[in-house]
């Protein structure tokens, strides 16, 4: 029970952190794409930034699965 919660805690905030991460990069390209600086230049910052968020929605999907499986034991207690 203790190795779920500390995977539950590792995924769930690692999972945010990258989210904010990407809504970060993200930004950082709708300013670039703002300023018309090059094609490129937005559109990979852009990407990354995309990218970045749904690894980040991911990874803290399994943070979420990690918690209702302790959910689960503890009903089943």
């Amino acid at each position: 029970m203790k190795k779920l919660k500390r995977k539950w805690f590792i995924y769930s905030t690692l999972g945010i952190l990258i989210m904010g991460i990407g809504l970060s990069v993200l930004g950082e390209a709708i300013i670039a794409k703002a300023l018309t600086k090059g094609f490129l230049n937005w559109f990979l910052m852009g990407t990354a930034g995309l990218a970045l968020i749904f690894a980040g929605l991911s990874i803290f999907g399994q943070g979420v699965v990690y918690k209702t499986i302790i959910d689960q034991k503890k009903q089943n207690l």
